[in-house]
């Protein structure tokens, strides 16, 4: 009787188990279904990890969190993201360090709308465990002004404004494919300079990250996942300079079956995080 209670004990977890809805998926460069202990192990043993979020996607968010607090565990950790501008550094570390409050830094520093929800808990964790959080991002007015006039109209900045983006003159190179696919998916209102506000984006991103990145450290970046994407963006401009670090990257994706990973979303990323295309959004 015990035997038979057990049994069906188990079939009824087992039912349970297998008939929930999966929110995601993490799957490898190959679409080889990994867990999430094993992506923790591979990132580990890495020195920078690169995190392409889904702005306005709470998975991504929440295994941002995670994925932090659980290395934070194993390694000493530098923390860095494209949702702060280089010249709001000093507002950021005087966060850090308790000097202002989160009121204080809303007013000084230029937050994104969804700091509070989606990059709030990242910066608070920072705040709490002694980390470095680094403002890796071009101010927002430069770039517009490399989409209107080019990589050109940087010549002119002040040599204190220059400490704010990646060293002159910039590296471009407009045949990679991530960069093409701007043109193409912005159609008639896509131009070369749209991309270089991109690249420009992208190269003061990892000039930052290395700029901060100290030996024996792992080094992880939050930035949209286009930044990283077919290992290129970001990824791309890190390599030229610091071609002997190990890097590992992360990607986020929409699909309507979570189950298997489409053939065009192999290689974009090491890790790619398949989100249910269902997945209610933050913003």
């Amino acid at each position: 009787m015990k035997k038979s209670i057990f049994i069906l004990f188990l079939l009824f977890i087992s039912n349970y188990t297998f008939s929930q809805k999966k929110a995601y998926v993490i799957y490898n460069s190959k679409g080889k279904k990994v867990s999430y202990k094993k992506m923790i192990r591979v990132l580990s043993k890495n020195n920078i990890v690169l995190f392409g979020e889904l702005h306005n996607n709470p998975i991504s968010h929440w295994l941002q969190y995670e994925v932090t607090e659980d290395l934070n565990k194993q390694r000493q950790l530098i923390l860095g993201a494209e949702m702060f501008e280089a010249d709001n550094q000093n507002e950021l570390n005087d966060y850090l360090k308790g000097t202002i409050n989160s009121k204080a830094l809303d007013s000084l520093a230029r937050l994104w709308p969804n700091y509070k929800t989606d990059y709030a808990p990242l910066v608070n964790f920072a705040k709490k465990n002694k980390l470095p959080f680094v403002a890796t991002n071009i101010p927002r007015r430069y770039a517009n002004k490399v989409y209107k006039k080019g990589f050109e109209v940087l010549d002119s900045l002040s040599l204190e404004e220059k400490t704010w983006i990646a060293p002159l003159p910039i590296t471009f190179d407009s045949e990679l494919p991530t960069y093409k696919n701007i043109l193409k998916m912005m159609g008639d209102h896509g131009s070369p300079k749209l991309v270089m506000a991109q690249a420009i984006k992208d190269a003061t991103m990892a000039h930052f990250i290395l700029k901060n990145y100290k030996s024996n450290y792992l080094s992880i970046h939050y930035n949209g996942a286009y930044h990283s994407d077919n290992y290129e963006g970001i990824l791309w401009y890190l390599k030229k300079e610091r071609n002997d670090l190990k890097y590992v990257t992360i990607t986020t994706i929409l699909q309507k079956n979570v189950d298997k990973l489409l053939e065009e979303n192999h290689k974009k990323a090491d890790f790619i995080i398949c989100v249910d295309n269902n997945m209610t959004t933050t913003y």
